[in-house]
């Protein structure tokens, strides 16, 4: 899927959760919901862009630092 798509998509979650006063609970929350509902392929591309300077500069910032937080459980499972 096209990064500046995923990107768009994930700002519109972080938008969301930006009414949350706690930024840590908000955070959390993106995550969560990125885990839950994106498929494992399109968690990994949003975190490769991350990683890459210039791909992901257009995401807010309450989305990048959930990214930057909350790695772990949103990095898909390597298969067995």
């Amino acid at each position: 899927m096209d990064v500046g798509k995923l990107v768009k998509m994930a700002n519109q979650i972080g938008e969301f959760f930006a009414a949350e006063p706690d930024t840590q609970a908000a955070e959390a929350s993106i995550a969560e919901h990125l885990r839950k509902f994106w498929a494992p392929s399109m968690r990994s591309e949003l975190l490769d862009a991350l990683d890459r300077a210039g791909e992901a500069d257009a995401l807010a910032p309450l989305v990048r630092s959930a990214l930057q937080h909350h790695r772990d459980i949103l990095q898909p499972r390597q298969a067995a």
